[in-house]
């Protein structure tokens, strides 16, 4: 396990499920922390602003990271938390910046609700966890960025058999199963048109957009984690988050 993925993980685990946000913000972060999460101003003091509030009102907090992998100097994070014996449940899907060292420099994520009862019937954070560091990352994102361009920005659905396997593993809470319910979706309104790929990590079996796309008169940021084999997409997770005005943003915004 790299410097920076250690440090990810304790800033979670730690600073926030472990309640101690003072000591792992000045542990694991660098010479700046510049910050795109949603009402989280910049640095140490935005990161302190949020986070000891969000510790005091919530003094029962089950956060597991469910996924977590290195590529260079990014990294890529999922978790599922249930605050206060789950009187809320979230899914966040982050990706970290880090220096040369492994500190902590910059953060993107998205934050959604955890829902039960999903289309496809799968778990949201459920699936296969660990990366198989014997597949080719290079060819994994390479799958995922075609699939990214060709598919989700030109609309080519006629293509989608092309990079996703007909029984692809559907976590995304609102996307029926399989490759028909993937392409039901796709061209649905609730899909809308993917605008701008912001980046792509992967490692082993494992890739991971961020993005932005709009449907129904509203910008979206999203994440996509994929995990693929045999050439092909065959599981998906999603996670999503409306982009919301300018005068409410604590920092430079989403991207």
């Amino acid at each position: 396990m790299g410097k920076a993925l250690d440090n990810v993980r304790a800033i979670y685990l730690e600073g926030i499920a472990g309640g101690d946000a003072r000591s792992a913000v000045y542990k694991y972060t660098g010479h700046r922390y510049t910050q795109h999460s949603t009402g989280v101003g910049d640095g140490a003091e935005g990161f302190l602003a949020f986070f000891e509030p969000f510790v005091a009102r919530n003094p029962k907090r089950e956060i597991e990271i469910v996924r977590c992998f290195q590529d260079g100097r990014w990294v890529f994070c999922s978790a599922y938390q249930s605050l206060n014996d789950g009187e809320a449940k979230w899914v966040t899907m982050d990706l970290f910046y880090t220096d040369a060292e492994g500190l902590i420099l910059e953060h993107w994520d998205t934050i959604a609700p955890y829902v039960t009862d999903t289309m496809s019937g799968e778990d949201m954070v459920g699936g296969a966890r660990d990366v198989d560091l014997g597949a080719d990352s290079d060819a994994t994102k390479a799958v995922v960025l075609e699939y990214t361009k060709q598919v989700l920005q030109e609309g080519r659905h006629d293509k989608i058999a092309d990079f996703v396997a007909d029984d692809i593993t559907q976590h995304a809470d609102t996307i029926d199963a399989g490759l028909d319910g993937l392409t039901r979706w796709l061209g649905s309104d609730a899909a809308g048109s993917y605008e701008m790929l912001f980046q792509l990590v992967g490692c082993g079996d494992f890739a991971m957009t961020y993005g932005k796309r709009h449907a129904c008169g509203k910008d979206i940021a999203v994440f996509n984690l994929y995990r693929v084999a045999d050439g092909k997409i065959v599981e998906h997770w999603m996670n999503a988050e409306d982009i919301g005005p300018r005068a409410d943003w604590g920092n430079s915004g989403k991207f």
